[in-house]
């Protein structure tokens, strides 16, 4: 990896830092998107004093569509190759919101968030090829259905059966990217990262806080959990393969629902259309 460039998102805590974090220790030269500048510009600091890839950081909160394409576009502005993007960022909450974009939160952060950054950045990825796309699903994809005629979960909104559907929504994205990258030296996987203890789901109260809190002590390390991206951004053993669902840097296969080929190009036409990506 010395010498390659690499964007991670969420990348100033939790699984995003330390998968930063390993990536900079391999001479990988990491790109970290961030929200709160000031906690982004610590963990730069962190990673710097820590590895010689280098760190670079770029503020964009994912929720904001008009955010994502001005950091896109800040760095294709340099000309520099892209050898991996690890959409890592994620949320889950209780109460539904929407976004600037008029887009329910957790759909938009978890999938149209990496939906939109890894189509702005396409083409440097071929050009940069062989190149990856990382996206951190869950295993809750297990429980998520999507509904294609409330997409933006308008009607009995259930935070932890939205965030299940946005996990869904990522190993489907995955799915239909390998298969339009085809040929082109460009791969895509997903994963899942284990239980890991970090941040996640602690700004939101009631039952979920209170499960996150009770299960913490069960719970992987930010490090532990980071493996399986680092696995498929940065090893030689997976140069190659496509479209696959990943725990524990082994293959796993993952739900029927997350398999089906015609909801992963129907899927991918709605976003299409909700991040204003047509052709």
């Amino acid at each position: 990896m010395s010498g390659k460039t690499v964007i991670v998102t969420g990348a100033n805590s939790g699984i995003g830092k330390a998968t930063a974090m390993a990536l900079a220790q391999m001479g990988t030269h990491v790109v970290m998107v961030c929200r709160d500048r000031v906690r982004g510009e610590q963990a730069q600091q962190d990673i710097n004093a820590q590895a010689s890839g280098g760190v670079e950081l770029l503020i964009a909160d994912l929720a904001s569509q008009q955010q994502i394409r001005r950091i896109a576009a800040e760095f294709l502005s340099k000309g520099r190759s892209l050898h991996a993007l690890v959409n890592n960022a994620g949320v889950t909450l209780n109460e539904r919101s929407e976004t600037e974009d008029g887009i329910e939160t957790t759909f938009a952060i978890n999938h149209l968030a990496p939906f939109l950054l890894t189509s702005l950045l396409l083409d440097v990825l071929q050009q940069s090829a062989p190149s990856r796309v990382v996206t951190v699903s869950s295993a809750a994809h297990l429980f998520g259905t999507i509904d294609f005629n409330d997409i933006n979960s308008q009607h009995g909104y259930g935070g932890l059966r939205v965030y299940g559907a946005s996990k869904l929504a990522n190993i489907l994205f995955t799915t239909e990217l390998a298969r339009r990258m085809e040929r082109t030296g460009v791969t895509a996987n997903s994963l899942h990262p284990g239980s890991v203890a970090t941040n996640f789901g602690r700004n939101n109260g009631g039952p979920l806080r209170m499960m996150v809190k009770m299960m913490a002590p069960l719970m992987r390390s930010p490090a532990r959990g980071a493996e399986t991206s680092i696995y498929l951004a940065a090893s030689p053993d997976v140069e190659g393969v496509t479209g696959r669902y990943f725990f524990n840097s082994r293959e796993k296969r993952p739900s029927k629902a997350a398999r089906d080929e015609r909801d992963a190009g129907r899927l991918w036409r709605i976003s299409e259309e909700m991040t204003r990506t047509l052709d």
